[in-house]
């Protein structure tokens, strides 16, 4: 499938510059990457997205000096990333995807100690640290020692400590796993903040849904290479929104004229809906509701969720969704 490709204009400078990037294995069949290239921009959250043996942690690895790649160019704010790992890793945060173990350590020790690591002053981190803890609600944790407190919460702790004194490139490798949905709400704002305050943000996930409420753009990759990359708005502008329908009976009542339901369940049907029809098919919709013919209905837009599958679903083996916690 060739590289779709739709890019918004950017008024700076990229921090991370990826191109044409190659890793292969020993004995593996296919490349883990191939030729990947990406930018991140300051300011800007770059998602990435990908199931299983995408490519993803890979890319991440590399990106940080513990791979090598077998051919492309990584530059980090100018420096040759390859040539100077050290370098460029002083100019990055990461929240991997595994948890950093601080037993011993409450949230807000570990979170002010990585603050102090890379070069904060004692009272600037003491804030930066309370402003974390607050934003996330993570305040009755805040000194509890890491042994008593809950996967979710360490996993937020891990954001802390990587955005406590963020470098030019914040990378956050599955930053929601474990999270609870209302802490994840303030996450995703937390990283919002992290992409205002000036510093380009690499989100690694495999959870499209929340990618699109966070990225300013997404790059796709499955087995290695990059399928599409651009905006949520362009990379899903070519799609039409769905009308879902929960049926009152077992038949789809009669549709306007040039529309067709596809079933998908025993009392479920969907119709493809086109940005010039909506207003019309909603209103059918209505009249059918209060005629007894459906139970409900509702209006869903195209989503970055049709597009992984418009590219990625039939070719994957194994959804995304069954990545959380393993190695990309």
């Amino acid at each position: 499938m060739p590289h779709r490709t739709t890019t918004a204009r950017l008024p700076h400078d990229p921090v991370l510059r990826i191109e044409r990037l190659t890793k292969r294995y020993r004995g593996a069949p296919a490349a883990a990457n191939a030729e990947v290239s990406l930018t991140a921009h300051p300011g800007q959250v770059l998602g990435v997205l990908g199931h299983n043996g995408a490519g993803k942690t890979t890319l991440v690895n590399q990106i940080t000096g513990l791979l090598t790649p077998d051919s492309g160019t990584i530059s980090l704010a100018g420096v040759d990333a390859v040539a100077h790992p050290a370098r460029a890793r002083a100019l990055v945060s990461v929240q991997a995807q595994a948890n950093v173990p601080i037993t011993g350590l409450s949230p807000r020790t570990a979170i002010e100690l990585v603050g102090r690591i890379r070069g904060g002053e004692a009272r600037e981190i003491r804030t930066r640290t309370a402003e974390l803890l607050d934003a996330l609600d993570l305040g009755p944790w805040a000194d509890t020692p890491a042994q008593k407190i809950s996967g979710g919460i360490a996993r937020l702790t891990a954001f802390c400590m990587a955005a406590v004194r963020p470098g030019s490139l914040v990378i956050l490798d599955e930053p929601t796993n474990d999270v609870d949905p209302a802490r994840r709400r303030l996450l995703w704002a937390a990283i919002r903040e992290i992409a205002a305050e000036g510093q380009a943000v690499l989100l690694v996930t495999h959870n499209v849904r929340e990618a699109e409420h966070a990225v300013d753009e997404l790059v796709v990759l499955n087995r290695g290479a990059v399928l599409a990359s651009g905006t949520p708005a362009a990379l899903t502008a070519h799609l039409r929104a769905q009308l879902l329908l929960t049926l009152d009976g077992v038949t789809v009542p009669p549709l306007p004229p040039g529309l067709r339901a596809d079933r998908t369940g025993p009392a479920q049907a969907t119709v493809a809906v086109p940005a010039e029809r909506a207003a019309e098919l909603v209103a059918w919709a209505h009249a059918a509701v209060d005629a007894g013919a459906l139970d409900r209905f509702a209006l869903t837009p195209a989503s970055l969720e049709d597009v992984y599958l418009e590219l990625v679903g039939a070719e994957s083996s194994e959804p995304a969704s069954q990545e959380r916690g393993r190695a990309a």
